[in-house]
């Protein structure tokens, strides 16, 4: 028997059926390498980007009220693949550098308007900390909040809350507000007093001196060598450079902050640390997968097989599988990358993006900014053509997403060759030969036209709106999104995301919205979305092609129906369907979902196979 060809990752206790996972003793240690303060200084701005590029850093602390956020920024937006946490702050530990609050709160404050430098009582720094203050809670409230928001509209990607010194677990009240606040942004705290608790995590330090750069290396080493197999754990510390700028920055009983800092930057990139992680097979992982990863469970022995079989078939028939991911009652049992896949890479969508169009559709309905049956023709007064058809005054939003505009060829090739076109006025000036409702035509830049309602009715484009309603809970960070020339979101294409996250996106449909007890999508949008709206072709065909083509709804999966913006499949199933094989597949019957992306260009075969192997094993 081949080897079996399962990834044992782990992830977070945020789970999507709402379950704690069961993590085999035989897995890999995994382990989250954390970065703090990015903002403070520019030599720890430049110092937490070398871990990250050149090291084994996953994710970074950036702290809002310093003064070198907005080069942290601009880092981050040249670093997407960097998980990033907000580090609420309420202290200013330094001499010579200081903090101030973002919003007025006396209670947190020195007479010059400074957080104060410590969190607890300290001798060098007598009636200098927060615990010797009556500090408010209600303005640690609005501190915090106000922190939360800026940080939010800047790093849209946000994936958790990090507490600089303790601020957010150094009491039981603090502790509360901060789950509130949590719970209601969708920011897993990391740092409260029950988080390595809630998340199933043991924080790890130096197992020995860690004065020089040499001994921090050793002594880190020695504790990599502790680790336990299925366990998790989190380590956390300071990088920055041994510069003039740092050599400005202390406290009394720390001196050499830029010393001792400099030798965290050389131990997380040193290539001796890298190969002792590899060696003993550590699972190099970020916050966001700890705490709102998809929980990992072992496939039963039939997948295994029907798994090697599986790709085999796909080697043989010369497909070039980038990745597969297999979840099923919840949780992930089977995953593969290959080729050009990466699982920490987004990979392109192609039209698997039209199903997240279509979501933010459904959102937006859900809150009363559109109606499916409001024209279309109605959120563009300025571009339409100088005669409306009868045949265009009655396109809805409803035709849209069932591709049943009214087009008789999709018009998106022919508008996209003109360049700087206005795509929306292109549009509604193209012919529509057919009444509305009544004929299928796979049409992508209806699908765009649907984005740029979205960002009409909302005054954002549909990867920001997605973000606080969908992304953010589901824990799908790095999200990027293609645009037109006038900067809208192209809705039909154009989207990249993580194998993982279409796995969520498939489970979130599986559970008929619900994600962790709380109702993402309205069920009923998910019930329409994923049912048989209206008959559906292959992109480009027409009915009396079919026959030529030799096509029927017994061997294809382009026949069985079109919802809003997801096709129908054979055995109940419905799926997200991209160009060159990408796929989130929902299987009511198996309780499952399958992820794939692929350069395939046959797709009927690709699901073929799919259909011939995995499906009877689960």
């Amino acid at each position: 028997m081949k080897p079996l060809r399962l990834k044992n990752m782990i992830a977070g206790c945020l789970l999507a059926a709402g379950a704690l996972p069961v993590w085999g003793q035989s897995g890999a240690p995994t382990l989250v390498i954390r970065i703090d303060d990015l903002g403070a200084l520019h030599s720890v701005n430049e110092a937490c980007i070398q871990t990250y590029r050149s090291g084994i850093a996953r994710s970074v602390e950036v702290m809002p009220v310093a003064a070198w956020y907005p080069e942290a920024i601009k880092m981050l937006k040249e670093n997407p693949g960097l998980d990033v946490g907000l580090h609420l702050v309420i202290t200013s530990e330094w001499e010579n550098v200081k903090w101030r609050p973002l919003t007025h709160c006396p209670s947190l404050t020195d007479e010059n308007g400074y957080f104060y430098p410590m969190m607890f009582p300290n001798p060098a720094y007598p009636g200098q900390s927060i615990m010797e203050q009556k500090w408010d809670i209600k303005e640690i409230e609005q501190e915090f909040r106000a922190q939360i928001e800026t940080t939010l509209k800047s790093i849209p990607q946000l994936s958790h809350l990090s507490g600089h010194m303790l601020s957010t677990g150094f009491s039981k009240e603090v502790n509360e507000l901060v789950q509130r606040l949590a719970k209601e942004y969708n920011l897993p705290s990391i740092d409260r007093m029950d988080s390595s608790k809630d998340y199933r995590f043991t924080y790890i330090g130096y197992d020995g001196p860690k004065r020089t750069a040499e001994e921090k290396e050793a002594s880190f080493i020695k504790a990599l060598e502790k680790l336990q197999p299925g366990q998790r754990y989190l380590f956390l510390d300071h990088p920055a450079l041994d510069n003039d700028e740092m050599k400005t920055v202390f406290h009394i009983g720390y001196e050499d902050v830029a010393l001792d800092r400099q030798g965290v930057t050389d131990l997380l990139t040193s290539p001796r640390v890298r190969k002792a992680i590899e060696d003993k097979g550590i699972k190099l992982i970020s916050i966001n997968q700890l705490t709102k990863g998809l929980p990992r469970a072992a496939a039963a022995p039939k997948l295994d097989k029907a798994m090697n079989r599986y790709l085999d078939a796909v080697k043989k028939a010369g497909q070039d599988l980038h990745s597969i991911m297999i979840v099923q009652h919840g949780n992930v049992i089977a995953e593969e990358w290959m080729g050009e896949g990466k699982e920490d890479k987004p990979h392109i969508l192609n039209s698997v993006s039209k199903t997240f169009t279509a979501t933010a559709v459904g959102l937006a309905a859900s809150e009363g900014r559109l109606k499916l049956t409001d024209k279309v023709i109605s959120f563009f007064p300025d571009k339409l053509p100088a005669t409306v058809s009868e045949n265009l005054a009655a396109m809805t939003v409803r035709d849209l997403l069932t591709m049943n505009c009214g087009h008789d060829t999709d018009p998106t090739g022919t508008v996209r060759k003109k360049a700087d076109a206005d795509w929306v006025q292109e549009f509604l000036a193209f012919p529509v030969e057919h009444k509305p409702g009544t004929f299928y035509t796979y049409n992508s830049l209806g699908t765009y036209m649907l984005s740029a309602i979205v960002q009409k009715v909302t005054g954002e484009k549909v990867v920001d709106y997605l973000y606080p309603r969908l992304f953010r809970p589901l824990g799908i960070v790095n999200a990027r999104w293609q645009e037109s020339p006038q900067g809208i979101n192209t809705g039909g294409w154009g989207l990249y995301l993580k194998t993982e996250d279409l796995a969520k996106m498939g489970q979130l449909f599986l559970q008929k919205g619900n994600w962790n007890g709380q109702q993402i999508l309205p069920e009923e949008w998910v019930k329409e979305a994923s049912a048989c709206q209206v008959p559906s072709l292959p992109a480009g065909m027409k009915p009396e092609m079919l026959k030529k083509a030799k096509m029927s709804a017994k061997t294809s999966d382009w026949l069985q129906g079109y919802g809003y913006q997801m096709w129908r499949c054979r055995h109940n199933a419905y799926r997200a369907d991209g160009a060159n094989g990408q796929y989130i597949l929902v299987l009511p019957d198996k309780d499952a979902v399958i992820a794939v992306t692929a350069n395939i260009p046959d797709m009927q075969a690709e699901l073929n196979l799919i259909w011939k192997y995995l499906l009877p094993a689960l």
